[in-house]
């Protein structure tokens, strides 16, 4: 895995070299200080898998930038990595692209199970900044969907989806546009447009954005639960 890291901390990007390193032996890491150095390693690395980004950069604000590198390099997904823990700024960090959002506080354990996530396929979100703080788990709350992510059944049946829109929604979940959903299930843009709208209704929101956090903080809460009655079965 090539990842590219770009913040403008020496220290932490010292730090975030040595949480990826503990990924294994073949990936590669390429540092960036600033933006302008990360759209020249970007141009100079036209293999990178991920890039992790700092929201608050000397030279360009993190959002500009963040919408910039999925406008310009869409195939590369970003997770952003801020010490901001607004709600607002997670959900802007959604709507611009990014398919995960780790906040400077969490452990390195959450931060390699975000990548991971993201790089199988799904988003990482700090489900914990959107509620009561019910459900979170030890990396500090994050909700994971990944690996062609699957909706539990008891949630669909739960929202009453059919089995189209789950599959909708999971790609929803991947950070697909519809677009590339349809493609993938062979439907019109116009069919997935309905199922979207569907799901939306199901949830109770009234976003893309919104359905995603609401989703993987549903299926990150089932999960905590079935756990929480396996262990006590044991």
């Amino acid at each position: 895995m090539n990842v590219l890291l770009v913040d403008d901390h020496p220290l932490i990007l010292a730090a975030l070299q040595a949480v990826i390193a503990s990924f294994g032996n073949d990936d590669r890491v390429t540092c960036a200080q600033s933006a302008a150095q990360a759209r020249v390693r970007l141009r100079e690395h036209p293999d990178v898998d991920l890039v992790l980004l700092d929201l608050t950069l000397g030279d360009a604000h993190g959002f500009d930038l963040l919408a910039e590198m999925r406008r310009d390099h869409p195939g590369v997904p970003v997770v952003v990595l801020s010490a901001s823990e607004s709600k607002s700024d997670v959900l802007q960090s959604l709507d611009l692209g990014a398919m995960g959002y780790v906040t400077k506080r969490s452990s390195n354990e959450a931060l390699v199970e975000a990548l991971r996530s993201v790089m199988s396929g799904g988003m990482h979100i700090p489900t914990h900044l959107f509620g009561s703080g019910e459900g979170r788990n030890a990396e500090g709350g994050a909700a994971t969907a990944g690996g062609g992510p699957r909706i539990a059944r008891s949630l669909v049946e739960r929202l009453g989806l059919t089995s189209r829109q789950t599959d909708v929604l999971a790609g929803m979940v991947r950070g697909l546009p519809n677009k590339l959903i349809a493609r993938e299930l062979g439907l019109s843009t116009e069919t997935v447009k309905v199922h979207v709208a569907s799901v939306l209704r199901a949830l109770n929101v009234s976003t893309r954005t919104q359905a995603i956090v609401a989703v993987t903080q549903m299926q990150h809460e089932h999960l905590a639960g079935f756990s929480w009655r396996r262990g006590r079965r044991g």
